[in-house]
């Protein structure tokens, strides 16, 4: 059986993220995302198609490819974006080796398996508590606080590993601790993130805290 011949856009898609992520490979896994998108430029044959802009936007063609399709990347754990620095996962290094095609498949596949798992929670239907008194109401209220909960839950346990470390580190940032480490990719020594009361740590407590995503527990 013949294989079925890509779009346009998806076969530059292919091209420009499996460059991408050979670079941040050469780079030791990470590297500003202005340099990765530079040098895919001098690697790519690029055509006029691709090198084109969009009417409306004024973005260029294979750029905006690149950005749209590396967010399938990202919901795959192949790859973080963080502060305008590209990270390149355990998980994309060894997508690598599905070639071009294969590695872009399994990340569509990947985000839209996250897509269909995380849509929102459906809501009750509206109920006539008017003639049943506070206790109704209290009821209605429990339930929707649980149907929150329970929608809560879902979102994080949709979020691949490393989205749930940043999760934890905002968590954190929130409660009023700073966090001057948080592990970018890869091996961390066991420890993933690190919170401190205070900016230079001088006062306890001081938080080290390794993240243990699904069905683990973290420990800290």
């Amino acid at each position: 059986m013949a294989k079925e011949k890509l779009s346009r856009t998806r076969e530059l898609a292919a091209t420009v993220i499996f460059a991408a992520f050979q670079i941040l490979k050469e780079k030791g896994g990470q590297a500003p995302g202005r340099e990765v998108i530079a040098e895919v430029e001098k690697r790519v044959d690029l055509n006029d198609w691709a090198k084109a802009t969009y009417e409306k936007s004024g973005y260029i063609r294979w750029q905006s490819i690149l950005h749209f399709f590396s967010i399938d990347c990202i919901k795959a754990g192949y790859l973080i974006k963080k502060k305008g620095v590209w990270y390149l996962t355990p998980e994309g290094e060894k997508a690598i080796k599905l070639g071009q095609v294969g590695m872009l498949d399994a990340a569509t596949d990947a985000y839209w398996k996250w897509k269909n798992e995380n849509r929102p929670v459906e809501t009750v239907e509206d109920q006539d508590v008017s003639n049943e008194g506070q206790q109704g109401q209290e009821a209605t209220i429990h339930e929707i606080e649980q149907l929150a909960i329970e929608g809560l839950k879902k979102q994080i346990n949709f979020k691949n590993p490393y989205e749930f470390q940043e999760l934890i580190a905002a968590l954190l940032r929130g409660m009023g601790y700073y966090t001057p480490f948080v592990a970018p990719q890869g091996k961390d020594g066991g420890i993933d993130v690190i919170a401190y009361r205070d900016p230079l740590g001088t006062i306890s407590p001081r938080i080290k805290v390794q993240i243990k995503h699904r069905e683990s527990s973290a420990s800290v």
